[in-house]
């Protein structure tokens, strides 16, 4: 873990998707420096036995092109997710696949409240909305991405996220088509790795009937979905897992 100040920051963005701009105080707390990795969450399931809720009903949403030849059904708003059964974080794409090669990516197909189980297990929690924030800009002040305002500076791609043309075609310039390792790419000004792309990130804060979700995906594109920035945020139920839902986790500090 990385064990961080706080103190007051700026908060949010005029940009769309985001919360107002305000000042915040946090207090000083400690946050993981990378998402929860399958090898991590291994390990916790061997430990304690646990059963996602994805495994408990049966199936999970797995994007569409990873499986070319696959039917309905498929969500109404958004054709490019298709629930498939007995898809879960073991087999992230369903039966037949598996996690040989992936160790240090992110896990995924978790809920909220598999997370929530994860961090008790450890010894920690989900951040906060405002954490997570403070955190992801790495000390930069209002910047757009973890680095700064430009998305691929001097030509160099910093994050996992979708290039080409969505939902059709991706280019994958960054070198992935899906998760990549948590460490593919350059840490934060505070040393954290992949708070934007990659996966979304499960938050402690609630949102009406949904729970907040950070950072954008390997499936975020500019023509749809552009809240791989710091200040973007969604939201979805509690018990909702897809293959670009994961999280890390904080915890406070002792002083």
């Amino acid at each position: 873990m990385v064990e961080l100040p706080g103190g007051l920051f700026w908060m949010g963005a005029e940009d769309e998707n985001s919360n107002p701009v305000r000042q915040v105080r946090l207090s000083p707390f400690a946050i993981d420096a990378h998402p929860v990795t399958n090898d991590q969450y291994a390990e916790f399931a061997a430990a304690t036995g646990h059963v996602t809720e994805a495994e408990h009903f049966g199936w999970s949403y797995v994007f569409a092109g990873f499986l070319p030849h696959a039917e309905t059904p498929r969500v109404a708003d958004a054709p490019w997710w298709l629930a498939v059964e007995r898809a879960s974080w073991r087999a992230p794409e369903g039966p037949g696949s598996g996690l040989a090669g992936r160790g240090d990516h992110p896990v995924v197909h978790v809920s909220w409240r598999d997370a929530g189980a994860y961090a008790r297990w450890a010894g920690k929690r989900l951040p906060t909305e405002a954490e997570w924030e403070y955190a992801a800009r790495g000390g930069l002040d209002r910047r757009r991405y973890p680095w700064g305002d430009e998305l691929t500076p001097d030509g160099v791609h910093r994050c996992n996220i979708w290039q080409g043309r969505f939902p059709e075609h991706n280019t994958a310039e960054d070198g992935y088509r899906g998760t990549s390792p948590v460490f593919a790419f350059p840490p934060n000004g505070f040393g954290l790795y992949d708070t934007v792309g990659n996966v979304w990130e499960w938050c402690a804060d609630q949102w009406a009937d949904g729970r907040v979700l950070r950072g954008g995906s390997h499936l975020c594109h500019r023509s749809y979905c552009n809240r791989y920035r710091v200040a973007a945020r969604t939201r979805n139920t509690p018990d909702s897992s897809s293959g670009h839902l994961g999280f890390r986790c904080a915890r406070d500090r002792v002083s």
